[in-house]
């Protein structure tokens, strides 16, 4: 397989869809190549990219892969004619196959208890899949509910304001990311990425997200997709139950002895609790599992205080941020919704930047405590919403916390979720103010022309009063230079909606070279909540890494 990349196709001859798309760039590859179209076998594409620095030139560079009919002895014969010729910068010979799944073991070991995992987000649905494909039929359990239920009650807090606590943008099948856009980028690199695209896409995702840069599912898609994940996990011979949380650990002596699980059932409310031995959990609660971490702290488990973000959610009309990117090209279908990211570091040697941008998207209600509100992002997957969002925030330093308690972090970020209930009135409405306003120090008592899109609805005032002012010095100081890098990012009629808490886990629970708890034998702990990722990609690369390792010292087991 010949793999080409830096193929440049100008905006202009391209018209949004698919199909003229492959055209294109099968044409362009062949000229690269020195062959006539019909001369090359499957194309795909590994990597499509938008380069708008010249509004009046946009192009897309891909990376494409392609199979000559002839195969490996074709493909090196050409390789070699370019290269006498010097032009086959850009272009290799691909041979290693992207990394799968494990097979399946031959001998399980019996006796032990399950493999349990704690906690169906990203981090825990690939771990569990990974290990049920390696025949060790894991117990994969989630606090809160299926996919289809939860996005009904997540509906049902929006439109009337009532909260469940154990399922809701934070909890159930899917995890946080579920309702947060489904962005796959990740600033990390993992031999997973692939394997974690390609099984989303089988479960349902769109197909180009094998090949995006900056690919992209949506919040209406996910909850399909991580269903028929769950599927693939039962299917392989796992065990999923939902409305299912982690009470108890036993950890005796250092290593991992039972689990306590509390059930209950979603239409009875009947709630029974049970005992499970085993010798190996993987801990993926997620960065909101207080509850579990509070459980991990009195049991001994080790852990310690890491960097958090904390801040607010900015909105603009996506109209304009697509015009400062994209000239007199946006609109343009082969674009779509304009995307930013930016980063400010200041004179405070503290940063501000933008986290989880949602083109076209909306602010969403992520509460999962009574009396405490939460925002976050998310869009779907056309990008259509009328408005542009992205979380706002500065670092909360662990020395910036009080005291030597572990979860410091926690107790601020609770502090500021119900900081911002009580300014937004009640009811989950979250406050709000804008940006013009927020920059000279006083409160607003009215929008302009970006209309929130929070569902519970906003109280205008003064954002800054529910967070600590090292994040609100920050964010004013920041928003004034990410203006100059973004023009209009600083316009005095975007608003800011508060509070966003829960981009990361304050806490990590410290593991070692094994992946394993340096505390707990037979405890793994993995993702977003243990303090290991950072998004989807990251939490489900890290879980398919930590299955192998689990996966890894069950054969060690078996060999004696």
């Amino acid at each position: 397989m010949i793999e080409v990349s830096g193929i440049r196709i100008p905006l202009s001859q391209l018209d949004g869809t698919d199909a003229r798309e492959r055209a294109v760039v099968r044409r362009a590859l062949a000229r690269r190549l020195r062959v006539r179209p019909e001369e090359l076998g499957r194309v795909t594409r590994r990597k499509r990219s938008i380069d708008a620095r010249k509004k009046g030139d946009i192009q897309l560079i891909f990376t494409l892969r392609a199979e000559l009919p002839g195969g490996g002895p074709a493909e090196r014969a050409l390789l070699a004619g370019l290269a006498s010729r010097r032009e086959a910068g850009g272009t290799r010979l691909v041979e290693a196959a992207d990394k799968g799944f494990p097979e399946p073991l031959a001998h399980v070991p019996q006796g032990r208890g399950p493999i349990v995992v704690i906690g169906a987000g990203c981090a825990g649905l690939f771990c569990a899949l990974s290990l049920a494909r390696a025949g060790l039929e894991p117990l994969l359990v989630e606090r809160g509910d299926d996919a289809a239920r939860r996005s009904r009650v997540v509906r049902h807090h929006d439109e009337t304001g009532e909260l469940d606590p154990e399922s809701n943008i934070q909890f159930g099948v899917g995890g946080a990311g579920t309702f947060s856009d489904g962005k796959l980028q990740t600033g990390t690199k993992s031999p997973f990425h692939r394997l974690v695209l390609k099984t989303l896409a089988e479960a349902g995702a769109q197909r180009r997200i094998l090949w995006d840069a900056k690919p992209h599912v949506g919040s209406d898609v996910l909850p399909d997709a991580v269903t028929h994940v769950v599927e693939m996990i039962e299917a392989a011979g796992g065990t999923v139950r939902c409305r299912c949380r982690l009470v108890d650990l036993d950890a005796g002596a250092g290593r991992v002895r039972a689990v306590t699980l509390r059930s209950e059932d979603p239409d009875t409310g009947i709630v029974t609790e049970e005992r499970v031995p085993c010798s190996r959990v993987v801990l993926a609660c997620g960065h909101s599992a207080r509850d579990v971490f509070g459980l991990l702290h009195r049991r001994g488990v080790p852990m310690e205080r890491k960097t958090f973000a904390m801040g607010v959610r900015i909105e603009h009309l996506q109209a304009d941020i697509d015009h400062v990117l994209y000239g007199s090209s946006a609109g343009n279908p082969a674009l779509g919704a304009a995307p930013y990211s930016l980063a400010v570091h200041l004179p405070s040697g503290r940063s501000a930047f933008s986290f989880c941008m949602c083109p076209g998207g909306y602010v969403v209600s992520a509460a999962s405590e009574q009396g405490g509100v939460v925002t976050n992002g998310m869009s779907y997957s056309d990008r259509a919403g009328e408005n542009a969002n992205s979380g706002l925030l500065a670092n909360v330093f662990p020395e910036d916390l009080p005291g030597d308690d572990v979860l410091a972090g926690v107790k601020l970020q609770r502090t500021c979720e119900q900081a911002a209930f009580e300014a937004g009135g009640g009811g989950f409405v979250a406050p709000a103010q804008l940006v013009g306003d927020f920059l000279h120090n006083r409160p607003s008592s009215a929008g302009g022309s970006v209309v929130p899109t929070y569902p519970r609805g906003v109280a205008w005032g003064d954002v800054s009063r529910c967070l600590p002012s090292c994040i609100t010095e920050t964010i004013r100081a920041g928003i004034p230079e990410m203006g100059r890098r973004l023009r209009g990012f600083d316009r005095p009629d975007a608003v800011l909606t508060g509070v966003e808490t829960r981009s990361s886990s304050p806490v990590r629970v410290t593991r070692g070279e094994s992946l394993q708890s340096v505390g707990v034998r037979g405890l793994w702990p993995v993702g977003e909540g243990s303090g290991y990722a950072g998004g989807i990609m990251s939490a489900a690369a890290d879980g398919l890494r930590v299955a192998e390792a689990v996966i890894a010292d069950v054969t060690d087991e078996l060999r004696g």
